[in-house]
């Protein structure tokens, strides 16, 4: 035997030695794989996927790997997916960037085609609606959401006035019977199952209608309204057939479980794909905080959630102010969530959209620390956003939600059915950051910290609020609105040492009858500093201060106040804030409203101009008795010499004077999310 045949006897003998060892140990960094047309009896594997995602769930809870790659296509879920603590360190993501949707819906198949009023129509039926057992008050169809049928189909009309229910009603005490104006309801009593939704101060109510009474110009309904109703409030109606008159619009007959449908001329019922949701949540996280369980280091990347809905379960309890009311005192803030997490840290949402949903988007609730939620969008949002500690306070640190990161996000097209949602919450929280988001088409504020009205104990603190872009914030880009008062681009509650709100953008802002601010510190607003933040175009004003302690404002522009520039409601014998070294520019005065008197606050090293060149009026103030008081004594009136104010650019020129009052010009192109972070 040659030398060459033996190394190539021995060469394929410890081939055949590695083959088998490699054969026998298991592959290193194995993940699960998930598909819509896989089997949960196969080994999930690329070739071979689980079905469902809680099949591959249990593979990796026994295995001990931790990756799970969601093939494209829509996940229909029977419940909610539920991670616990021994979900930890696990990553869940869409397979090679494919368009992958978890989906808390069903598809609506078997529809009819008929001509009724001389209009196309389709039907469906549904017998679990019909039997009691399924519901809902949202469609969507071919990704959009289609108009559950209201009057009137666009815009809105207005109460004459409620009917008070004490002889001496409070503006907390809600009512549950409403006139109408004359003519406004005419010929539709018929409107059984119905639903008025009224716009009253910051809140909407949701409230089933039991009667029209036309002679009295009266509605009566089975639900409180959240507050007393002020004549000219706004409302709707929705939910009859009798408003099913326009393509795209779409009603539910409880009763019969028949779906009606008006199709908008280009779609037809065989290729039509229509969603009903069926289930509140998408995805939950358990963790126990109280017993130091958490999960943990969770990464979920390139998923969609889509198609939930929550509306007014029996067991509802709304609290403050009433026990019977339609809707909630502020925020929408009962309204739960598509993704909540309860007792996270580490966690990243990334890359993910959260959309076409029927309440908030995404809650870090109770215990939730140190989680990152970046580059996603959240878009047709029934409710709000995202939601991020809880309205009470926890005494156990363990237990308080701090520390998470909400990044290069854009937050849109809120608000759809509860018209007073956020696009960011953040509660009763501490250390959070919201850096270079965009939000806008809210028809309440942009972004919300606090919940606790006065000087009382208090946990938002330490919150930095930089480099956001939020805008078209009550009044849509789409020229709908506003509806409701009392909001700001950003809106603050109690004390926050700490809390820092910088380098923002801040315009088109507005309210219907008072309160579309830029900058809006509410009650007990207390230790905030604001800086280099941009506002303009709101319909009252930069910056307010209904009462707090101790704010700094320094070194921003306020800019084109419609019907003033800024104000300070309350007087109050500390220091409410420090205004320095900012710019406030203007069509026409006065610079500032409410209330003056005490003069216990401090303004000093300002820029003024109107265009109008009248000097600045402070509430009944002139300029020089306004400077006898002590303040804007290094203040100046002059021209900042914008680079193009009516083309709202407020860049500096060269030969601006604003270096004479200190204020120091900021990057203007840093707003918003940035893809390259």
């Amino acid at each position: 035997m040659t030398r060459t045949l033996l190394f190539m006897i021995a060469a394929t003998a410890l081939q055949s030695v590695d083959l088998t060892l490699a054969s026998e140990a298991p592959p290193a960094n194995l993940a699960y794989f998930v598909s819509p047309s896989g089997s949960d009896d196969g080994p999930g594997t690329l070739e071979k996927p689980f079905a469902t995602l809680p099949r591959a769930l249990q593979a990796t809870r026994k295995s001990g790997e931790r990756t799970i790659h969601l093939l494209g296509g829509t996940y229909w879920l029977d419940k909610p997916v539920e991670l616990t603590p021994e979900d930890s360190k696990l990553t869940l993501d869409g397979w090679q960037s494919q368009r992958v949707t978890i989906s808390g819906g069903r598809r609506i198949a078997g529809w009819h085609e008929t001509i009724k009023n001389g209009k196309r129509l389709w039907t469906a039926d549904l017998p679990e609606v019909r039997d009691g057992k399924w519901n809902f008050h949202q469609l969507w169809v071919n990704g959009r959401r289609a108009v559950r049928a209201r009057f009137p189909h666009s815009g809105y009309l207005a109460i004459e006035k409620g009917v008070d229910p004490i002889s001496k009603p409070e503006w907390k005490a809600g009512q549950t019977e409403f006139v109408f104006k004359e003519g406004d309801l005419k010929g539709v009593q018929s409107i059984a199952g119905a639903d008025l939704v009224i716009m009253n101060r910051w809140v909407d109510s949701h409230l089933p209608v039991l009667h029209v009474d036309e002679g009295t110009r009266t509605i009566a309904c089975g639900k409180r309204s959240v507050f007393h109703v002020d004549p000219g409030d706004l409302y709707y109606l929705e939910g009859a057939q009798a408003f099913l008159t326009s393509p795209g619009d779409w009603y539910l007959d409880c009763k019969t479980g028949t779906l009606y449908y008006l199709p908008l001329l280009d779609e037809t019922a065989a290729t039509a794909d229509a969603v009903a949701p069926r289930l509140a949540a998408c995805l939950t996280f358990k963790g126990d905080p109280h017993n130091g369980r958490f999960v943990e280091h969770v990464t979920v990347s390139g998923l969609s959630f889509s198609h939930t809905e929550w509306y007014f379960p029996p067991d509802f309890k709304p609290g403050w102010p009433n026990g019977d009311i339609g809707g909630f005192s502020q925020a929408s803030v009962g309204l739960p969530a598509a993704v909540s997490a309860d007792g996270i840290r580490y966690c990243t949402f990334t890359h993910c959209n959260f959309e076409n949903l029927g309440s908030y988007a995404l809650e870090l609730g109770r215990a939730c620390q140190h989680n990152r939620v970046t580059h996603s969008d959240f878009s047709d949002l029934a409710g709000g956003g995202i939601k991020i500690g809880e309205t009470c306070i926890r005494a156990n640190a363990a237990e308080q939600t701090s520390g998470n990161e909400v990044r290069a996000c854009r937050i849109h097209d809120g608000g759809r059915i509860f018209h007073s949602a956020i696009g960011v919450w953040i509660g009763q929280s501490a250390s959070n950051s919201l850096c270079h988001n965009e939000i806008y088409d809210f028809y309440y504020s942009g972004i919300s910290i606090g919940w606790t009205w006065g000087y009382g104990p208090s946990l938002a603190n330490g919150n930095r609020i930089e480099n956001n872009d939020v805008h078209h914030i009550g009044r849509l880009s789409s020229g709908d609105g506003p509806i409701l008062s009392d909001m700001g681009g950003i809106y603050t509650l109690g004390k926050q040492p700490g809390t820092v709100i910088r380098n923002n953008r801040w315009h088109d802002i507005a309210a219907i009858r008072y309160g579309g601010w830029g900058i809006y510190f509410d009650e007990g607003s207390s230790d905030i500093l604001a800086e280099n933040n941009l506002v303009y175009n709101t319909t009252h004003g930069g910056f307010h201060q209904h009462y707090g302690k101790d704010n700094l404002v320094r070194n921003n522009i306020f800019a084109f106040g419609r019907d003033m520039q800024m104000q300070r409601t309350r007087a109050e014998d500390h220091n409410s804030f420090t205004f320095e070294h900012n710019i406030v520019y203007g069509e026409k005065g006065p610079v500032c409203t409410g209330e003056l008197a005490d003069n216990n606050y401090r303004f000093d090293g300002n820029l003024y101009w109107m265009l109008d060149q009248k000097p600045p009026v402070f509430s009944k103030l002139a300029w020089e008795d306004w400077r006898k008081q002590g303040q804007d004594t290094h203040s100046r009136i002059a021209d900042p010499r914008f680079s193009g104010p009516t083309l709202r650019r407020f860049e500096l020129k060269k030969n601006s004077p604003v270096a004479e009052i200190g204020f120091q010009p900021f990057d203007q192109k840093n707003f918003g999310p940035r893809d390259q972070e």
